[in-house]
């Protein structure tokens, strides 16, 4: 028997295009939908569907449109189990459900291969089991005759199940006999999946839909009517095979993929899959609403379909978004599937394999991924040219017409907003970014338009398409340049430094594409609305232009240091210069370098004022953008104003950095001038000339560039190599605190003219009353050279400095640099007086003075009747058990006590001669003092009774050493000792005494009586104040003695000699082993005044410079010496600074650093306490101990020099006029602006440290190792 199963239900043919037409003579509830292969119901397939097996095709024996086929793969693969029904239980039995299920299984795959059908809906398998259970292949259990459901009701068994017999297959005749024409295939062999073959019962033979209406109406039709008809009927069948092809791309492709995880990650994979196949399922949604709605049309209308156009034109309205954002992004989706393609083999041989399979099943048809992706812009396009052919054979008067009309206009404005969204969707990019606006608009709608508005809407398009153009570039900047250069291994730019490299370069670019993208996106959704003519776009341009004004102010002054920046890696990191390189030739590139993308957002502000103006001029009268785009071009304009000052700053930030990079020193001779600060500006740059040092005329002209900061002047020589200039430094650095100018009014003279007087190059003075010379004079340096050179005379204060006089070749320019010199010298001044380190406090000012020169050999020692005090040599401050804030003042005459900051409470209480050194042991209740070469030690209660009772102690001093030999002593705590070590001459060795005082012996001491001879005597007490701890000496002359942590450093002529006084084992340093030649010769001609500890390192402090070292003694820092500015007689810590004291000027440098912070000008200017010789003051004074916060306590005292009378005493006639002494107290002031690490650019350790251009000292441990540590 023939068994035909039909596929609509409810009038809905699910079998392609031919199964409409036979379903005119099918049972109308019988159909099925498409399914994926591995659906719910087939998970049987799922396990199986590209496996590999011993059969690469186990199915190729089957007929599946062959009942008994389907019988015996029933029987095989049905699941057995007990099930109960009534109470009583069923073994080897089954449920409708389990047959079913079964039977989908096996011919979902059938279907779907073979006949482009998805089976969704299982009611074809349930056809198939119903005449399997008509021809009693299976009985239900107790008999029943009602029809097989898909569920579980019902119980089933099979026949031989029930007998107990084998599971053998049944003879052939018993098997249920049955063709089911929905799985057959035409018997010719030349069939393809096409069109129908001649053969008349090939199954993909349409039937005519004439032959399913009665010839009567047909007869009583017009031709045209038939003809429409028809037409109405091949639409239909074409939407059925769409459908069809869009869940072929489902259940063949998308479900397949989306479990092929070894293909890529499953974040790619869905990733891939949303890019590719983006929204096609939804289209699929879309277009089964239109079929059931012609379906529903033809159930109520048949034979004859009325009316059509109402249908496609809700069609249209469903279609409005998802049809254009697909193929908008079709083009994208067909470069990521290429891109991926290319890439990843196995993604390929995925798709290969798909394509097999339905070729394999299919025979002559194989499915291809790119001919599906097309399918639904092809599909769209079919609609106006199916939907026009049926209005032409509509009749006049039909109402269908209008809604075909309609509906035509409807479906090729959604292809023009398809097109729109492809142009959109491509950014600039490829064949559809470079259309314009006439290329997406019909010509008639063009023709439509005036010239005017014609020339204003292409003007907004452009403005948008330049708008997609520069996203578009701002995204390139991320997927260009940050993410390959935080991806790359090894790193192009080391890891410590990226990070700010892309801060500096890219800055605060990704808020700057956050509003654009945002304005992108409001752009592109008024041209979707509004296409082909906009109204306006000055609304979202005046809310964009709001919002990113803060981030342009910020982006663009920054683009000088990104340019500078990208520069400087480019010339001095190879791996970058590869990289830059490399991504020019991408191809989002444009063949553009990196520093034109970052320039983009620059010009992007002026080409917004080119575009808007250009569409005011466009704009009728009476537009709402005739008042809109002025608002928009003012704030725009005002953006371009605001941020020039920022962008001058970082122009001028620029300039130093390149200054700071192109600067050469001679070798050992750089400066650290801290050109990186960001406070640090320049003030002036120029030409100038000088007579080279020998003063001859042939010898020529010397052309400098002089660069004034605002803190240093400096004279270079100009190189270039390369395209870049190097500015060679031609003299010393000079310090604008130290810089007077001494004549810019001398006449001028002629170039040719000897200018012997006027000479540069020395120290000596040249004479300033320069005079023209006579034409001619001398020997020319060129000839007939009658030019005027004007000079300008400076005076530098340093050690190295002296009289510099240079020329320019105009009045103007002398005239010029003189303004810009007194302008940076006022400058200095302001900022130096409001960031100063430290003030001058004083403690006295009228006490203390000494005779002038020519007095000085009459004058008398100090009496009540002659205030002359002697030179003073020294200070301490302490504190009295009752909290007195005192200061005691050693000098010539003897020693003075006093409030603080009260002068006149000063008195004298020691009548000794050559004071030199004192020093308070506030915790013995002891003061030493070193007079005429003797140390002695007194009672400060003697001194400066705390009470009436003590007022009567003795005054009898303890002399320390038995004779006049002490040259210096120093006080300092170890091993939890408080010890006083003084060192004596002894021929040319240093003899070195350690004392420790002996409390019980002072207390004793301080108990005796005090008798009158013995107040101001110096014989010696009755027992000793000290014992002798340690005893050594040192073949070297000695200046000074440091306390460190564990041991002591000596200054002597040798250099620093490390001594522990438990074995008295030494080392000195800095150690002059190979490749510090030069470096041992300069340490022997200077005097070593100071030794600081640094963190890990150790400052070496003489009289000249200063050095790093490690804690083995070799020096740890690659930019060699710190060069003084002056000769430091005495120098001093106050973390975190060190002072060192010229007699011209105190020198205050940072003391990480070696930076010069401050400059105190005095005369005669002298340290008299450096923070030692205190109880509290010892182990900081050397920078033991970690780095801390500024002591805001004073910690320095000083004392300079005022020619003046003293106060109260007349002058002379000259004879008798004295220089006063004020002595000061250096008081640190919080600074505006306090000292720190470079912060231009980002990161200072992005800058090689290297000897030229100079930097600030690194910290970088030296590597040598010593068997000796001395820290």
């Amino acid at each position: 028997m023939t068994h035909v199963f039909a596929e609509s239900v409810d009038g809905y043919p699910r079998g392609g295009a031919e199964s409409f037409d036979r379903s005119r003579a099918s049972i109308h509830d019988t159909a099925g939908s498409v399914v994926d292969p591995v659906d719910a119901q087939g998970e049987d397939y799922d396990e199986e569907y590209f496996t590999d097996s011993d059969d690469p095709d186990p199915d190729r024996f089957v007929n599946f449109s062959l009942l008994s086929h389907l019988a015996v793969r029933l029987r095989d693969k049905v699941p057995r189990g007990t099930h109960v029904k009534s109470s009583i239980p069923y073994p080897r039995a089954f449920t409708g459900k389990d047959i079913v299920s079964t039977i989908q299984s096996q011919i979902q795959r059938e279907l779907l291969i073979n006949h482009g059908i998805s089976t969704a809906d299982r009611r074809i398998a349930l056809q198939v089991a119903r005449s399997l259970q008509q021809q009693l292949f299976f009985y239900e259990v107790e008999w029943g005759d009602k029809p097989l459901q898909d569920g579980v009701e019902d119980v089933y068994m099979f026949l031989d199940d029930i007998e107990g017999t084998s599971e053998g297959p049944r003879e052939r005749e018993e098997l249920p006999t049955a063709v089911i024409t929905m799985l057959t295939k035409c018997y010719a062999s030349i069939c393809t999946e096409g069109e129908p073959c001649y053969s008349f019962t090939c199954p993909r033979r349409r039937v005519n839909w004439l032959n399913t209406v009665d010839p009567a109406v047909i007869s009583s039709l017009p031709e045209s009517e038939i003809n429409r008809q028809s037409i109405i009927y091949r639409t239909i069948s074409q939407e059925e095979q769409y459908i069809q092809d869009l869940d072929t791309v489902e259940a063949l492709f998308i479900k397949p993929l989306r479990r092929a995880t070894h293909i890529m990650s499953a974040t790619r994979l869905d990733e891939f899959i949303e890019e590719v196949f983006s929204n096609i399922l939804d289209l699929r949604e879309c277009n089964k609403r239109l079929i059931e709605a012609l379906y529903v049309r033809q159930r109520e209308q048949a034979p004859i379909i009325q009316r059509i156009g109402d249908v496609f034109l809700e069609a249209a309205r469903s279609f409005r978004y998802a049809y254009p954002t697909y193929v908008g992004r079709l083009p994208l989706a067909e470069k990521r599937f290429k891109d991926e393609m290319e890439e990843n083999a196995e993604l390929r041989l995925f798709f290969e394999e798909c394509a097999r399979q339905s070729a394999r099943q299919q025979e002559s048809r194989r499915l291809d991924v790119k001919h599906l992706l097309n399918r639904p812009p092809e599909h769209l396009q079919k609609y106006p040219l199916a939907l026009e052919a049926i209005m032409k054979a509509t009749t006049d008067g039909n109402p269908d017409v209008y809604y075909l009309a309609e509906a035509i206009q409807a479906i090729k404005g959604l292809q023009g907003v398809a097109q729109l969204r492809t142009f959109q969707a491509a950014m600039g990019k490829g064949p559809t970014g470079k259309w314009e606006w006439h290329d997406l608009v019909p010509k008639d709608i063009r023709e439509g338009l005036s010239k005017t508005e014609a020339k204003r809407q292409s003007i907004i398009f452009e403005l948008i398409k330049g708008e997609m153009a520069y996203v578009k570039d701002l995204e390139s900047i991320e997927t260009m340049y940050i993410q390959p250069l935080r991806a790359a291994e090894p790193p192009i730019i080391p890891r410590e430094r990226l990070n700010s490299f892309i801060s500096d370069v890219y800055h605060n670019y990704s808020e700057i594409y956050t509003h654009h993208r945002k304005l992108l996106n409001r752009l592109h959704e008024i041209q979707r609305e509004e296409h082909p003519t906009i109204k306006s776009v000055t609304a979202p341009l005046l809310d964009a232009a709001l919002n990113f004004r803060d981030a342009y102010m910020e982006y663009i002054p920054n683009y000088p240091i990104a340019a500078y920046r990208i520069d400087d890696e480019f010339a001095n990191n190879p791996d970058f210069k590869v990289f830059a390189e490399k991504c020019v030739r991408h191809p989002d590139a444009h063949r553009l370098d990196m520093k034109n993308f970052i320039y983009r957002p620059i010009p992007r502000l002026l080409r917004y004022e080119l575009l808007l103006k250009n569409i005011l001029d466009e704009t009728p009268s009476g537009h709402e953008d005739r008042e809109a785009i002025p608002e928009v071009l003012e704030i725009i304009k005002f953006i371009g104003k605001d941020t020039e000052p920022g962008v001058q700053s970082a122009k001028q930030k620029v300039q130093l950095w390149c200054y700071n990079a192109n600067l050469v020193f001679k070798t050992g001779e750089s400066v650290d001038m801290d050109l990186l600060n960001e406070s640090r500006s320049l003030v002036h740059a120029g030409k100038l000339l000088r007579q080279p040092d020998t003063g001859f005329e042939w010898s020529g002209w010397t052309e400098l560039f002089v660069l004034l900061f605002d803190n240093y002047l400096v004279l270079t020589k100009t190189k270039e190599k390369d395209g870049i200039t190097k500015y060679h430094v031609n003299r010393r650095p000079i310090p604008l605190d130290l810089l007077n100018l001494a004549s810019f009014n001398d006449p001028p003279i002629q170039r040719s003219t000897s200018i012997l007087r006027l000479g540069l190059g020395s120290n000596k003075h040249t004479d300033d009353r320069g005079t023209p010379s006579a034409l001619g004079s001398g020997v020319p340096d060129s000839a007939g050279d009658p030019r005027f050179l004007y000079p300008c005379t400076i005076h530098y204060t340093g050690r190295l400095g002296g009289i510099y006089t240079l020329f320019t070749e105009s009045q103007q320019a002398r005239a010029e640099w003189k303004q810009k010199v007194d302008e940076a010298l006022v400058l200095r001044k302001v900022v130096q007086e409001s960031n100063k380190v430290f003030e001058m406090e004083p403690l006295s000012t009228d006490t203390f003075s000494v005779p002038t020169l020519s007095a000085s050999n009459t004058a008398p020692s100090w009496n009540h009747e002659n205030a002359l005090t002697g030179k003073v040599t020294c200070s301490v401050p302490f504190n009295t058990p009752d909290g007195r804030e005192l200061v005691a003042i050693g000098c010539a005459e003897g020693v003075w006590i006093g409030f603080r900051h009260d002068s006149k409470s000063m008195r004298r209480v020691l009548h000794l001669k050559m004071v030199t050194q004192c020093a308070m042991l506030e915790d013995f209740g002891m003061f030493l003092v070193l007079a005429d070469k003797a140390l002695f030690a007194y009672h400060i209660e003697a001194l400066v009774p705390s009470s009436p009772q003590s007022a009567h102690a003795s005054q009898t001093p303890q002399r320390v050493n038995g004779t006049r030999d002490v040259h210096f002593f120093s006080v300092g705590q170890q091993g939890g000792r408080t010890l006083v070590i003084y060192m004596k001459k002894k021929g040319l060795d240093s003899v070195f005494r350690v004392l420790e005082p002996v409390v019980e012996k002072i207390n004793e001491r301080s108990k005796a009586p005090a008798s009158f001879t013995s107040r101001f005597g110096i014989r010696p007490a009755r027992s000793e104040w000290f014992r002798l701890y340690r005893e050594f000496f040192l073949p070297s002359e000695s200046f000074d003695l440091v306390f460190l942590k564990a041991k002591i450093a000596i200054l002597c002529t040798k250099g620093f000699e490390i001594m522990d006084l438990a074995d008295f084992k030494s080392v000195t340093i800095p150690l002059r082993d190979d490749g510090h030649e030069r470096l041992a010769k300069r340490c022997e001609s200077c005097k070593p005044v100071g030794m600081f500890r640094v963190d890990n390192e150790f400052l070496l402090c003489y009289d000249e410079f200063g050095i790093y070292v490690n804690k083995h003694g070799s020096p740890s820092r690659p930019s060699g010496t710190i060069e003084w500015e002056g000769t430091a007689e005495r120098v001093a810590m106050h973390w975190p600074y060190i002072l060192l004291f010229d007699s011209r000027f105190i020198e205050v440098r940072q003391v990480s650093t070696g930076l010069l912070a401050q400059i105190i000008p005095g005369n005669e200017i002298r340290c008299i306490w450096d923070g030692r010789g205190t109880s509290s003051g010892t182990a900081s004074a050397s920078g033991e101990g970690p780095k801390q916060p500024m002591n805001l306590e004073p910690r320095i005292h000083v004392v300079t020099s005022v020619s003046e009378p003293p106060h109260g005493q007349p002058s002379q006639g000259g004879r008798m006029r004295t220089i006063a002494q004020h002595v000061f107290e250096l008081m640190p002031t919080v600074l505006l602006y306090p000292p720190g690490p470079l912060t231009s650019p980002s990161n200072s350790a992005y800058f090689p440290q290297s000897g030229s251009p100079p930097h600030s000292p690194s910290f970088v441990q030296n590597t040598l190792t010593q068997s000796v540590s001395w820290r």
